[in-house]
């Protein structure tokens, strides 16, 4: 059996959700059919998730956020900010 023209929908998690660069990948997430599942930003203040109508949960501790991805099955994830963890580079 093919699997050609079966449409899978990604599931995306998110660093640096209030990030300058962030609404472009929302947007791009959201007009390829895809999911952002998970999302995390120092700040708590990223009204720019609900314009999009995501059913995202957000996380301000990086913590958390990786413990729920465990249970989440996010597949691809993106980092919008390169200064959020210092101790990666």
């Amino acid at each position: 059996m093919s699997n050609r023209g079966v449409v899978v929908d990604k599931n995306f998690a998110l660093i640096g959700a209030g990030g300058y660069v962030a609404p472009k990948h929302m947007k791009a997430i959201k007009d390829t059919g895809n999911n952002l599942v998970a999302a995390l930003d120092s700040s708590d203040s990223v009204g720019i998730l609900d314009s999009f109508s995501f059913d995202v949960d957000f996380f301000t501790e990086f913590e958390r956020f990786d413990r729920h991805l465990a249970s989440k099955c996010a597949f691809f994830g993106t980092l919008q900010s390169s200064a959020y963890l210092p101790g990666l580079r």
